[in-house]
Parts: C-alpha cells; structure tokens; sequence
C-alpha cells in the first residue's frame, strides 16, 4: 500500500502534516509522537526577528472550535536555525517551514537565511499585516500576493507553498494570483477572523478583539475552498481547517488535496496526526485501494 504523496518535488511518506502554530517546531510533541512517522512537520511561523506576540487574553473556545490571537509569536530565524532545525533533523523528519513577516523584506531575510538549511519546503504565511500597506494581509489583495510571491520565489532555494487566507471573495482569484507567480504549491485555509464577547463584562474576549477561528466549525467551508481551488489550478494543495479524524482528511483529498494538514485538534488529542494516518490506511484496506494518490481529487 502506497501512502506517499509527492509536494513540488517532495516526498511526503504519507499525505499527513501539522498545523503551523498548533505543534511547536516540533520537539514540544515529541513526547506524543513519533516525528519520523508522519509526513512531515509544518513549523510554527519564523521571522527575521523575535516577535512578542499580542498581549494576553489571546486565546479563546468557542462553539465548534477556538479564536486565537498569538500574533505569530516565536523567537526568530537566529534560534530556529540553531535549536529547532538540527532537533527536527536527528528526529528524521520533513520540514515545511512556515515563514511570516511584515513586510517584503522581513519575509526575504528569512528566505534568504534558510537557502542553505537542511529544511524541504517553505511555506509562507500571507495572512501577515502588511504594514507598508496600512496593514492589509498580503493575502487579502492579488497584487499583493503576487508581489510577494514573486519577491520569494526569486530568492528561495527550497519550493514554497504560499498559504491562503479564506478572508477574501474569491479564493480562486488567489490561489491564480499566488501561482501565476510562480508558486509550487498552496495551503488552505487559514484561520476565519471572528470574534467572541463577554456579555458580564460588556468587553472583548481577547485584547485584540478579533482572532483567528480554527476547529471543526469551518471545516465545510475549508473543503469547498479546497475544492474550488484544485479544480482553477494545477499545482499540489495541503488542505486544512477542522481536521481531526481521517475521515474529514479524507474529504480533503477527494476534494483536490494531495496533502492535509492537523491543527487544532493536536491542542486536544496530541497523537491525532498519527490516528488519521492509521485511519486512512483502515480505509484504503477496507476499500481495496493501493494508492493514496487514487483518491486525490475523485470526486468531480
């Protein structure tokens, strides 16, 4: 039985990866799980320099899932490349590197730093405020996404996935943007910007006000985008949103994606990356399918 995918010329042992921002760099689920026995490990956002993240309350349930609001916290590319790199390395697992930052610049400092790291892909975070833009997310406006496709793929050494923001009209008119640009690949969705208000307080949940929804609630609307945009597109998808058994991998798969990706369910079951894996293997086995890659975009 064949579960290897294949990401811009990547081989993923099996179609299952993690969450940026719901598994660390990795070594913090170690105790959990075996890193060498999925498809590989998507790391927390990486900037060129330490970011503090937004203050506290930031994180917050909500019916069906979770609003975060962490504001990419994480110590920089300077500690990430000396600590989380050589650990993901010995642990023999694929790394996708989730890269964030501010401005153009910010994003090709981090780029240009991991040029001649053991790293596999890099995936770049859009949902970024672009502060030279008045803090739009690169991610919301075409042009702007095709910008700072462009501005990274130039400069990158490893294939980059450009990963999608659902706020927008048209998905499709992204995800054209982003590999008009020259995009090996795409991740979708990212988070849904909600928000959640204290009625005894007559106050925001979070200090920020508003925050990323993830969690079940928008899986439906994750496998729609997925679907969309498999079908405007032809460069491989990780789909994600809500992820956290393999059946809902599997509509992911069927749908358009070639790889999926478990966010917050690691929050409340930390070994769910491997339970879907084994999951997808019991369905392959009780539907006679020798291939993962059979699957992928079955349905029409």
């Amino acid at each position: 039985m064949n579960l290897s995918v294949d990401i811009a010329g990547v081989t993923m042992k099996n179609p299952v990866t993690t969450g940026s921002g719901t598994f660390g760099s990795g070594e913090e689920f170690s105790e959990f799980v075996d890193l060498s026995k999925l498809g590989a490990v998507t790391t927390k956002g990486v900037a060129n320099v330490p970011w503090p993240g937004n203050p506290v309350p930031r994180v917050a349930e909500v019916y069906g899932g979770m609003l975060n609001a962490i504001g990419l916290q994480n110590p920089g590319i300077d500690v990430f490349v000396e600590r989380d790199i050589p650990y993901l390395k010995k642990a023999g697992a694929t790394i996708i590197v989730n890269v964030c930052g501010k401005s153009e610049k910010d994003y090709l400092e981090v780029v240009e730093r991991l040029a001649d790291q053991p790293v596999d892909l890099l995936e770049i975070n859009v949902s970024c405020p672009n502060v030279k833009e008045g803090g739009i997310a690169f991610g919301q406006d075409p042009r702007a996404l095709y910008d700072i496709t462009k501005a990274v793929k130039a400069k990158a050494k490893q294939p980059i996935i450009m990963k999608l923001s659902p706020n927008v009209t048209d998905i499709t008119e992204m995800a054209k943007a982003a590999v008009d640009a020259g995009s090996d690949a795409l991740s979708l969705i990212n988070t849904l910007t909600g928000m959640k208000i204290d009625i005894e307080r007559r106050d925001f949940v979070l200090a920020n006000k508003t925050g990323g929804m993830s969690g079940p609630a928008i899986k439906p609307v994750a496998v729609r985008m997925v679907y969309q945009v498999a079908n405007a597109v032809d460069v491989p998808i990780i789909g994600m949103g809500g992820i956290s058994t393999a059946e809902d991998a599997l509509e992911f798969i069927m749908a358009g994606a070639t790889a999926v990706s478990v966010g917050t369910a690691n929050f409340i079951n930390p070994a769910t990356t491997l339970e879907v894996v084994d999951g997808i293997k019991t369905y392959m086995e009780r539907h006679q399918i020798n291939d993962i890659n059979e699957l992928i975009g079955c349905v029409k």
